[in-house]
């Protein structure tokens, strides 16, 4: 997408990122994934808590937030206590109705960018164990299956067990 414009996000932009993950929740049940991600689980103070301690990243187009990401410097609860090695890629999601098919791919490879650019190593992520789909989609952009993490503790809900997936940052090697 030529004209995607990404930005860190701030306080006024909260709304907009908590409707794009509603939306993208509706999008995923409307097509069969459910346990991932339910309308109405996160709200705004969620991602203030995520902009106190790591980034949140929007992706505009026209004027319109198409596109976010949160990116974490550290995420015991799924991986353990670790040396600062690592940026941890968390809710990637887009306006399925407003973007090309890419997009997704074209803000994780923003992202990785991002964590290279800290001098971290690895980019790390984790998607539900039994989320075929998004794990077959993390695999093809070059993630390595390093783990599982069964009952990690969820935003509002009870927990779940996740496949543990990382890469080197780009420019990196492990």
């Amino acid at each position: 997408m030529s004209d995607l414009h990404v930005r860190p996000a701030d306080d006024g932009d909260l709304a907009a990122v908590v409707r794009l993950r509603d939306d993208a929740a509706r999008w995923m049940l409307a097509r069969g994934v459910t346990g991932q991600w339910r309308p109405g689980e996160l709200s705004d103070d969620h991602f203030r808590r995520v902009m106190e301690t790591g980034e949140v990243w929007l992706a505009e187009a026209a004027g319109r937030v198409v596109g976010a990401w949160e990116l974490w410097w550290e995420d015991e609860e799924a991986w353990g206590p670790q040396s600062s090695t690592a940026g941890y890629v968390h809710r990637l999601m887009v306006d399925h109705s407003r973007v090309p098919s890419g997009t997704g791919r074209q803000l994780l490879s923003r992202a990785e960018r991002r964590v290279a650019e800290s001098g971290r190593l690895l980019v790390r992520l984790d998607c539900l164990a039994g989320n075929a789909r998004l794990k077959a989609y993390y695999l093809g952009a070059g993630y390595q299956v390093v783990g599982h993490k069964e009952g990690k503790p969820q935003p509002g809900g009870t927990p779940k067990s996740f496949t543990l997936l990382e890469k080197p940052a780009p420019g990196r090697t492990k």
